[in-house]
């Protein structure tokens, strides 16, 4: 018999839909596109044929609809790993738990769930305004190793990372989860490709200093110098590493594609950042809807 999910486990709202994200099955698309930004989620609905649903809670704002017939989710998730782990186990629960009986489907739906972010790039030679597309999440988050995860770490390529950098002993140890390949080929074309770290912080996790100092100063060019057969870190930001080690222990495909607004190692910064995020949007909605078009 299957277990039943307690109501301090899998929390409900009284309209039946999942706690935080407020969605139930029929507001949900199979092809879902996450963005930080409440803001840019109207953004990016605006290319819509339609929208059939909008939906809001806290920083989390859904819309769903159609484009060139394709039924799309865009939600946005707020910023870092906490709230990725919020937003991937409900989008979850809304496709492979039945929510009226509380019990897991015996039927698994997989979902194609592709982020949209902003970063700062690790390497000199990759230009701000171009486009980074993660290979792999590398986590400085620490978030994957609070499940059972079923082998899915790159254990070489993480050893690999943690001698190469000297790791320090007093952060969480570091993961590397790769992203969908199958999304990668759908969308990618002509991107800047490698691994992206993620960090748990934006200032101090990420060597910037305001009024506190930084602990590890050296940590940003210990991680652009890594190496891994033909792998680099090619950028910094908050939320990969996370999103690609729910999507493979629950089974989805995830990509994330992000923007390059800051040069971390030549200290540039883009002077149209708007631009080149609607840029993005309409290349990977064109994409993304490609074959359906």
């Amino acid at each position: 018999m299957m277990k039943q999910l307690k109501v301090s486990e899998l929390i409900l709202n009284a309209d039946g839909s999942l706690y935080h994200i407020n969605l139930r099955p029929e507001h949900l698309a199979k092809k879902i596109i996450l963005v930080g930004d409440p803001q840019r989620v109207p953004m990016i609905s605006a290319f819509f044929d339609r929208v059939e649903y909008v939906r809001e809670n806290r920083e989390i704002v859904t819309h769903t609809g159609i484009l060139n017939n394709v039924r799309l989710t865009v939600m946005s998730t707020g910023m870092g790993p906490d709230n990725i782990d919020i937003v991937m186990n409900e989008l979850d629960a809304v496709v492979n738990i039945d929510l009226e009986k509380r019990i897991a489907k015996d039927e698994h739906s997989s979902l194609d769930i592709v982020r949209l972010g902003t970063s700062g790039a690790l390497q000199k030679d990759i230009p701000v305004d171009s486009f980074g597309l993660s290979t792999y999440g590398l986590g400085m988050d620490g978030l994957l190793h609070f499940y059972k995860n079923a082998d899915i770490n790159e254990d070489k390529m993480t050893k690999a990372f943690i001698e190469q950098s000297q790791w320090p002993g007093n952060l969480a140890s570091p993961y590397i989860i790769k992203g969908s390949e199958r999304l990668a080929e759908m969308i990618g074309e002509g991107m800047t490709r490698g691994i992206t770290a993620t960090a748990p912080g934006f200032y101090g996790p990420q060597g910037r200093n305001l009024r506190l100092e930084a602990a590890h100063m050296d940590l940003n060019e210990k991680i652009s110098a890594f190496r891994y057969k033909d792998q680099r870190v090619i950028n910094f930001e908050m939320e990969t590493s996370a999103l690609y080690a729910l999507g493979r222990m629950l089974g989805h495909s995830t990509l994330t594609i992000c923007t390059i607004l800051a040069n971390r190692m030549n200290e540039t910064y883009s002077k149209n950042p708007k631009e080149t995020i609607t840029k993005l949007i309409k290349l990977v909605l064109e994409r993304i809807t490609a074959d359906h078009a």
